[in-house]
This record gives C-alpha cells, structure tokens and sequence, in this order.
C-alpha cells in the first residue's frame, strides 16, 4: 500500500544485494558447496532459486531438487560463504551518497534483512556502515521471523514509532517486496540482479539506480 506522500518516515533498507553487492559472492559459494553434495548449478541457476531466502528454506529446496545434505550443512556452507566475503564486499553504487541525501533530509534508516547480524559485521563492517547500523538492525535469526512474514518490517516501524504506511522498504528479491506489501509498506525494488518483473509481480516499484530513489520519494 503505497504512502500519501512520497517523502517517507523511515527508510528499511535490505542488506544483501541492497546495501553491499554480496549476493553474488554468497550464492558463488553456495554453487561451489553444493556441487560437492550432487546438486551442479551455475550461479544464476543458483541466484534465481535462493536470493531471499533463509539458509533453511535453501537448504530444503537444494534437498527437493537432489542434494544430499547432512544435518550439520547449514553451519558448514555458512562458514565457507562468510569465508568469501571476508575477502571483499563492494557497497551497492550510489548508497553512499543515498544515506548522505537521507541524513540531510532528518530520515532515520534502519536494515532489515533474512541473514545473520554475524554475516552482516562481515560485510557492512568492511564499509564503515556497521557503526551506522548495529543499533538499529533487525535480522531474522535474532527475532526468529524471516521474509516474506512482515514481521521484521513491523518491528523496524515499531522501533521507530512509525507507522507502517510512513516507512519506505528497499529491496531486491520478491520475497522482501511480498514482506513489505504484506506490512503495508512502499516498496522500491532494485532490480540490478533480480528481474524486474518477479519484483513489480510482489508490488514493488523498480528501480534500476539508487540514484532513483531520491527523486522517487520528494528528496
């Protein structure tokens, strides 16, 4: 449900995809893992499948599609993806300058994402956002709901004492859009990976730029 005016209240950023450019290093990670266990995908095999979902709900459908996973694979392929990206994670272009707009304008900002806060001081720490956003950062594996159930959306709103209608999301997968039409949310789905269709299918607003965005919301 889209907001009456367009300058939002707050703004709930995803992590993944939205605020570092992980995804790609994550699921290589997982192509490579998976091969070992008799499921071969090529990357974009595995990102149309996985992107946004728990490493459960990866788990259960690498299992439906073949995959011989034993009890402990999600603490091993979670190893070897933060492995990965400790060697480097790039920020999304055009993030900086968006939170820089977004501080001037008096908006506060918040992340919301399916991953761990572990994975999240992997990747935000290497760009100077950790100290940003520890404080205000609500992850699935500490609250125990994941997307697309709104919850984490809500308790982001909550926190700030927002109204649902007056908070913009950004995401990038249609399981985040689906959360945030599902909390009543404004939704701008960037679409530099996921196909700008399965994001406009859930209700999101594509964007192609994070340059977008400030035009998009009155800024």
């Amino acid at each position: 449900m889209p907001q009456t005016t367009p300058t939002p209240a707050l703004v709930i950023f995803d992590c993944d995809g939205v605020l570092v450019d992980s995804e790609t290093i994550s699921n290589q990670a997982l192509v490579d893992n998976l091969a070992r266990y008799g499921l071969n995908l090529d990357l974009a095999g595995s990102m149309s499948l996985f992107v946004g979902s728990t490493m459960t709900g990866v788990m259960d459908k690498a299992r439906n599609l073949g995959a011989d996973l034993h009890d402990g694979w999600i603490d091993e392929v979670y190893q070897e993806t933060y492995a990965a990206l400790e060697n480097g994670v790039d920020l999304i272009p055009g993030i900086p300058e968006l939170l820089q707009t977004l501080d001037r304008a008096g908006i506060p900002t918040c992340v919301a994402s399916n991953g761990s806060e572990h994975k999240m001081q992997i990747t935000l720490g290497q760009n100077g956002l950790w100290q940003r956003f520890h404080h205000a950062m609500f992850s699935a594996h500490a609250l125990g709901m994941s997307k697309p159930d709104p919850g984490l959306f809500l308790a982001a709103a909550s926190h700030f004492n927002v109204q649902a209608r007056d908070c913009l999301v950004i995401e990038d997968s249609p399981t985040g859009a689906l959360a945030a039409a599902r909390a009543g949310m404004r939704c701008l789905g960037y679409a530099a990976i996921t196909p700008a269709e399965t994001l406009s299918d859930q209700g999101a607003e594509v964007i192609r730029d994070m340059s977008d965005v400030a035009r998009l919301i009155g800024l």
